[in-house]
């Protein structure tokens, strides 16, 4: 089960039931990516947190940010914080490759994606952040 952040802004909403408002208003092969890319995320970390960040960004988070998904004309944009620190050996990655931090993935229309090499980025990711928090708890003590 998905827990909700409390990041919900003026609207009193939980950053879930904006998630869910953002997919039904796309109304098209956004909005079926966006709930797909929600539905990998939520299998692949049950524990994961959604929040709306930004003014309007689906945010994922597991001890930091996983990913984010953003939805333009073109793409749906999967961004991950920490993605140039993951391997990625199915070569999902194809977006934002010359920075030091963030990896996206960017989808296309009719694109299809390795769900289960997607998966495993995502458990990569969630592994990174934790490993990095519990670093910086003995680090700290």
């Amino acid at each position: 089960m998905t827990r909700n952040g409390t990041n919900g802004g003026d609207t009193g909403d939980t950053p879930s039931e904006l998630i869910d408002a953002r997919i039904g208003a796309l109304g098209d092969w956004r909005g079926e990516t966006l709930a797909w890319i929600r539905r990998v995320i939520q299998e692949a970390d049950p524990d994961v947190v959604e929040e709306w960040k930004w003014r309007g960004v689906p945010v994922w988070e597991h001890d930091g940010i996983i990913c984010t998904g953003e939805t333009y004309k073109q793409v749906v944009k999967m961004t991950f914080a920490r993605g140039a620190a993951l391997k990625d050996p199915a070569g999902l990655f194809n977006s934002s490759l010359d920075g030091n931090t963030r990896r996206a993935i960017d989808i296309r229309e009719g694109e299809e994606i390795d769900e289960e090499a997607l998966k495993a980025l995502i458990r990569a990711a969630v592994a990174l952040n934790t490993s990095t928090r519990a670093e910086k708890k003995r680090k700290s003590v």
